[in-house]
């Protein structure tokens, strides 16, 4: 069974992918100056939707794990309140930052569930922590291209296209190993 956090992410992943379609739809040659936006934004809407998923799926897990304390239990409110005041701070999903807050609420280390096809959880946090650099870079630092300077764009199509499918292959990694760990 998939979590409610599985199933709204996989409804917000929609716009990342909706919006390299949008350049796909407009890419030509050449492709207009503001194509790049789009896959730019691509890359910050994907990594927005982990961030998103990241924060539903351990509210939802801490709900299950403190429901034996009923709704108005003090244990309850600690530990609810607690995360959701971690979760203000919870910034870009980079590996430490997922592992780390798991580990804190549940005492799983949800890296070791990052394990599917040709990844292994080594790789799968070091590929993470690159999209997550990349998505940082673009941003806070905008790398737009700048006219008449030829220079590789932040985001090539089919590294973002990658990236996608990388982030939805980790979230659904996740759900399926906290759900066996709960």
């Amino acid at each position: 069974m998939t979590s409610q956090a599985f199933q709204t992410f996989s409804h917000v992943i929609k716009d990342a992918v909706d919006l390299l379609a949008h350049f796909d739809a407009i890419n030509t040659k050449p492709p207009p100056d503001n194509a790049e936006v789009l896959k730019r934004a691509s890359l910050v809407m994907a990594l927005a939707a982990l961030e998103t998923y990241v924060e539903d799926r351990i509210t939802e897990a801490a709900g299950q794990v403190v429901g034996r304390d009923g709704e108005q239990g003090r244990l309850r409110a600690f530990y609810t309140t607690s995360l959701q005041n971690d979760l203000k701070y919870f910034h870009t999903p980079t590996s430490d930052r997922v592992s780390k807050i798991f580990e804190k609420y549940l005492q799983i280390d949800v890296c070791q569930g990052w394990e599917w096809n040709h990844y292994d959880h080594v790789r799968a946090k070091t590929h993470l922590n690159a999209i997550a650099k990349k998505r940082g870079d673009i941003a806070h630092r905008s790398l737009r291209p700048v006219a008449g300077q030829a220079q590789a764009h932040a985001v090539n199509r089919e590294d973002l296209r990658k990236h996608i499918r990388f982030i939805c292959d980790l979230v659904e990694a996740t759900d399926k190993y906290i759900e066996a760990k709960l």
